[in-house]
């Protein structure tokens, strides 16, 4: 019988702390890492203000935590992508058009790259890091064999996503469909 009051409160928790990561990855992207704070986030998550402190035990942990999320879920779009790419066309054009979705919405890809470049300061995080790049390798590699084309398509990835947050227009899907058809031979 106290098994399912343990799990609600276990799933409550699970969900506070989703909560309290989507709140970190807001003031992110509205204020930059250094407008986090336990009593920041737990006011825009609308949680009392310990309820940060209490899920994360410091700032690191609540910033790791919100790149590993960011991390964990561009990675398995990619690799969904990856799994139904056979080097033709369609692929191309729907990783054109997720890029696109992507760069829509500059306040949360804003938000991922500050904390994707806590990664160059700290090795210990890169290990999500490496699987969103592992993930664009693996969709590159539907194309190409060649492992250059292949580093070439991950950093290229990074940098046109980085360069649409430097644009008043972001590029369209028919422009990254053009920069990706430039990169991969189909």
């Amino acid at each position: 019988m106290n098994e399912p009051s343990t799990d609600g409160r276990l799933a409550k928790g699970e969900q506070r702390k989703r909560e309290l990561i989507e709140a970190t990855l807001r003031i992110v992207a509205r204020d930059g890492v250094s407008g986090v704070s336990h009593r920041t986030v737990a006011r825009e998550a609308g949680l009392p203000a310990t309820a940060a402190a209490y899920h994360f035990r410091g700032i690191g942990d609540l910033l790791t935590a919100a790149l590993t999320q960011c991390m964990d879920e561009d990675s398995e779009r990619m690799r969904v992508l990856a799994a139904e790419a056979d080097g033709g066309e369609d692929a191309l054009r729907r990783f054109a058009a997720l890029m696109a979705e992507v760069v829509a919405k500059p306040g949360h890809l804003l938000a991922e790259y500050e904390l994707y470049l806590l990664a160059a300061r700290d090795p210990k995080l890169r290990e999500s890091t490496d699987r969103w790049m592992a993930a664009l390798a693996d969709f590159a590699r539907r194309y190409t064999a060649d492992p250059v084309r292949v580093e070439m398509l991950v950093a290229l990835v990074d940098g046109v996503l980085l360069q649409g947050l430097l644009r008043d227009e972001p590029p369209t899907a028919e422009r990254f469909e053009a920069i990706l058809r430039t990169a991969l031979p189909s």
